[in-house]
Parts: structure tokens; sequence; C-alpha cells
């Protein structure tokens, strides 16, 4: 089967498209889109990848679900299209950029930009059906998602892991720890940034890592 995701992940990635679960959850997919209003937009489905080549990956941010509401969701985990009011997480990780790096609360909360910067914005399930939070979990995604991420944590070197809340955190167990470096803190919902969110610095943190390496700081 024919998965339309850029070359440079589709070398290390090609095995898990013919496995059994990948196969029914395509099926499922598929099926879901035809019957139900499915976010996001099936050519954004892997745009997470489109616009974050393997080549230039530096750090890797783990969301759960996609946004569920008309609009939100444009397949880069806690990023909106332009024009969509911001999700209280997302205002709450400008928030701290503020407050680490002072940069300012941009207008858009499209994070394409820092996916073209070699940021994964990577979500454990990549579909949603409408309105339904969770509807596409345990179909296949996490299994597909976990095999990104120990792909990436083998084949590369020096990748910084932004890990917020325990979900994240859980789902970044199969990193290797001796090769890259792993930044955990509280999840930046409202239910949970004051328990550790807030004040971790993860934005400088992870340039001040880069840059020791000899890499270009993100310019989040």
């Amino acid at each position: 089967m024919q998965v339309k995701i850029s070359e440079s992940w589709k070398k290390v990635l090609e095995e898990e498209f013919t496995k059994p679960y990948f196969l029914d959850l395509v099926s499922f997919v598929k099926e879901e889109y035809s019957k139900h209003i499915v976010y996001p937009p099936g050519p954004k489905i892997f745009n997470a990848f489109e616009n974050c080549s393997l080549e230039d990956l530096k750090v890797v941010i783990i969301g759960q679900d996609p946004y569920h509401g008309e609009g939100q969701a444009n397949g880069l985990c806690f990023s909106v299209s332009d024009g969509i009011v911001q999700p209280p997480s997302l205002k709450n990780i400008f928030k701290e950029l503020h407050n680490d790096l002072g940069v300012p609360a941009p207008k858009s909360g499209n994070l394409e930009r820092w996916a073209k910067q070699g940021v994964l914005l990577l979500n454990a399930t990549l579909t949603v059906r409408a309105n339904t939070a969770g509807s596409h979990q345990k179909k296949g995604w996490e299994e597909f998602t976990d095999a990104v991420i120990s792909k990436i944590s083998e084949s590369k070197k020096g990748v910084v892991f932004l890990l917020w809340g325990a979900y994240a955190q859980k789902k970044g167990a199969v990193i290797d720890t001796q090769k890259h470096y792993v930044l955990q803190a509280a999840h930046p919902s409202p239910f949970a940034a004051d328990k550790g969110f807030f004040g971790c610095k993860h934005f400088s943190k992870t340039n001040a890592f880069l840059a020791k390496q000899g890499l270009a700081e993100i310019d989040w």
C-alpha cells in the first residue's frame, strides 16, 4: 500500500506500512473519512513528516490527539491553522515561551514555522472524529507513532525530546537517553500548567543543547 509521506521518512518506515496492524488502521481511517467528518483533512494526516524531514530533525514534541473542533487540526501537535483561535494549551505554550525567552505571543497558532526548522510535532494519534476526543485511539496509530519514535532514537543522535505530561512521558519510554536529550514537564493544559510546565524553560534549554552540538538554534 502506498502511503503519501516524504521520502526521508518512507525509507525508515516502509516496513511499518506493510504490517497487519497498519493495513487494518488504513481500512479503519478510510471508512471513517467516508462516513464521518474527520480531522485533520486527509492531505494533512502526515503533515508533521512533510514539514520536517528526518535529515533535518533536531527536536521532537509529542502530543496526544489532534484537535477535534472545526478547522483546528492541521497535522502538527498543539498547532492550529492560521486564523483559528488558539486553544488553551497552545496559549500556555506561548506564555512559557515568552517567560523563558521573551518571545511575544504570535497572532497565529500555526507552528509550521517550527516544523520547517527541524521540530517534529508528533501526535500519538494522527486522526480524530469531529467533536469526539479520543475516537481514533487504540486503532493502530499509537503503534505506528511508537515505531516512529524508536526509529528516530535508533537512527539519529543528539535529538531533543520535549515530553509534556504523563502520556508523552510514557510514550517516550523507547528513547535511548544515552544518545538523546530528554526534557520532561507537566502538560501545558490549564489543568496542569501550574504544576511544572510554567517555569520549565524547555525552549532555552533546547537551544542551549543544540548550540553545544554546533547546530542552529530554533527561532521559536
